[in-house]
Formats: structure tokens, C-alpha cells, sequence
């Protein structure tokens, strides 16, 4: 089955001082996201084992990833080396568990950054759709219930197209059951390279034309979505304590209705809600507005990440620092399933 995407790629000058030469400012991607309650040391296994499976599943090499930010430093190819201090930032021993036993000078360091740990394995330059990010969450001794800790991967729609939904939702499932996740997802999104102009009018129209691409920077607002669900996608995969608060898996198949949908009960009470065999972008010019979708969001309801008005981080969360969206834009996009 030959199924087809949007190409949203936009080629520009990046808004930024001191270059005058055209980029790739943004591309369509297939993302996956968990966000996990834990600390470091409780999932950094968990988290290397999900590094090993997508790697297995995209390959290793130029053509996927090449390139590596550790922590905060300023980047370099993925030589053996490199590889090595990777694997080292995932293992779980620290020289202090908890943040509050931190040196003074670690601790300004880590609470500037806002995370303990990070790793971003790209394509480096070639923007080719691949990546793989995690960060983890401030170990303080009793976290704040919105703080999580964050893994994503990203691939290419070609490498959906040419492998099949079904080679992705076995990645999905695989990285899933390696994860200590409250919720999850899997679906079509933009990856943003630079911050977008308000003033690219096609890409604004793009970003509403097609409800099923996700627009929200989830590896930037991680802190804001804690054990809330950021959205809707094609496979949403929830757990406890998330999932009591839905009815578990059996309030769930009595809600959702849709001929399309498949609640699906994994190990350790868990539940993948898929929407459709092939992750779907929609599309409001013909009329395809994904009932669905539509459908799962109002069955989350409260439990979807809040995004008021009298929020300061509504802009932020919604995608507005990059796609350029006013206020009242960004809330008519997250409500799209909604209203």
C-alpha cells in the first residue's frame, strides 16, 4: 500500500543573525514520545534498551544518526568515542541520587538547564528525519507531580512508507515495553528546525490544513505536560496512574466506538489505543477531519494537557514560539478535535 503524506519541508533563511544561506527550516516526521515519572537512575536501563531497538530498527551510520549533544555541550560526530560517552551518560550510578545533595556549583548548572541528564543523536546537517533525545527530570527528593522525564525518536515519513505502519508500531511497542511511561505516543508530527516567520503564510496553512500533524515541540515543554496526555496521534499508549483515570482498558473500548480504533491490553496493565492501521494527517480542504481522533479527545478530556487562556505557557506548549502562532491561533489548534 502506497499510502501518502503532506511534504511540508520549507526552505529558507533561518531567523537568525549571521547566515545568509538556505536551510531546511521544517520536515514531516513519524515521532515517537514517552514521558516517563522517574528520576535518572530509575530508568537510564530502561532507556538505553530503547536506544538499542530503534537502532536495530533504523540502522547506524550516516544514513540515520551521526551526530551527538551530550548534557550541554557543543556537539560531535558519533566516532566509537563518542558512542562511549553515550553509553556512559546512560548508566544509572551518579555521585549524588538526589539533587538537594548536589555541589553548589552543579546544582546553579543543572537548574539553569532545567534537566539532569540529556542526550540528541541526529542527522546532524542532513536533517534527515532521524533522531533520538532523551532528558531526564531533576532528581529532587519529592518531585512536583507535572515534572517527567522525557524520551522521543523520530523517523522519516519514506521510512514509514517504504517499511510499513506495521514495522513502526513494532518499534513503538518495542521501545514501549523497555519504558517505565505514564503516557506515550506515536504519530505524524513537524519537526522544526528554526523558528518559523508569522509572516510564511503557507506553512501557517499548512500547519491547520492537516489536524493529524502534531505541531507541538514536545522535547522542549516536557515540564508542562507531566501525567496530563499531550494530544492525540495515531497510537497513544497509556499507563498508570494515567489509565485508572480513563477506566482502564475496559472504559476505554466501552467509549470508543470508532470502526477504526483498536484498544489493545499490554503487559503490566497497559493499554495502546491505535487509531487507524496507518497514522492518518487529515486534511479540512477535503473534507477529512478525523472522527477518529476527534472521538479519543473527547474521551481524554480533562485528562489532556490544560491549555487556557489565563495560561502563561499556552503560547509555548501549543507551538507558538516557533510556528509564530498569536494566542488565539494557538488555542484554535489545540482544540482542533475538540470544537
Amino acid at each position: 500500500m502506497m499510502h501518502r503524506y503532506p511534504r511540508i519541508r520549507p526552505v529558507g533563511v533561518p531567523p537568525v543573525d549571521g547566515t545568509c544561506d538556505e536551510e531546511l527550516l521544517a520536515r514531516e516526521v513519524v515521532r515517537l514520545a514517552f514521558y516517563l515519572p522517574y528520576d535518572h537512575p530509575d530508568i537510564a536501563p530502561g532507556v538505553s534498551l530503547a536506544l538499542d531497538s530503534y537502532l536495530q530498527a533504523v540502522g547506524e551510520g550516516s544514513a540515520t544518526l551521526h551526530e551527538s549533544f551530550v548534557d550541554d555541550d557543543e556537539g560531535a560526530p558519533l566516532s566509537p568515542e563518542r558512542w562511549k560517552a553515550v553509553r556512559q551518560r546512560l548508566r544509572p550510578e551518579r555521585h549524588w541520587r538526589f539533587a538537594e545533595d548536589y555541589s553548589e556549583s552543579y546544582a546553579n548548572r543543572v537548574e539553569k538547564r532545567r534537566y539532569e541528564t540529556q542526550l540528541f543523536l541526529d542527522g546532524g546537517s542532513t536533517r534527515n528525519g532521524y533522531s533520538f533525545r532523551y532528558r531526564s527530570r531533576i532528581p529532587w527528593r519529592e518531585p512536583a507531580s507535572n515534572k517527567v522525564s522525557l524520551l522521543t525518536a523520530t523517523v522519516p515519513t519514506e521510512y514509514l512508507v517504504a517499511h510499513g505502519p506495521a514495522r513502526v508500531a513494532g518499534l513503538a511497542r518495542t521501545m514501549a515495553s523497555q519504558l517505565r511511561f505514564a503516557t506515550g505516543h506515536a504519530g505524524l508530527a513537524l519537526q522544526l528546525y528554526w523558528p518559523l516567520r508569522s509572516t510564511n503564510d503557507s506553512l501557517r496553512a499548512a500547519a491547520f490544513r492537516y489536524p493529524g500533524i502534531d505541531l507541538r515541540p514536545a522535547w522542549l515543554w516536557e515540564e508542562d505536560v507531566g501525567l496530563h496526555v499531550d494530544g492525540v496521534h495515531w497510537l497513544n499508549f497509556f499507563a498508570p496512574p494515567v489509565l485508572e483515570t480513563l477506566g482502564g482498558a475496559q472504559g476505554l473500548r466501552e467509549r470508543l466506538r470508532s470502526e477504526s480504533t483498536r484498544v489493545e491490553t499490554l503487559a503490566e496493565d497497559r493499554v495502546l489505543v491505535a487509531l487507524g492501521e496507518w497514522p492518518e494527517s487529515g486534511d479540512l480542504a477535503q473534507g477529512l477531519t478525523l472522527p477518529a481522533y476527534r472521538e479519543l479527545a473527547h474521551v481524554l478530556g480533562p485528562r489532556l494537557e490544560p491549555l487556557e487562556r489565563s495560561s502563561p505557557n499556552t503560547w509555548m506548549a501549543a507551538g507558538n514560539s516557533f510556528m509564530g502562532f498569536t494566542e488565539d491561533e494557538a488555542l484554535r489548534w489545540w482544540r482542533r478535535f475538540l470544537d
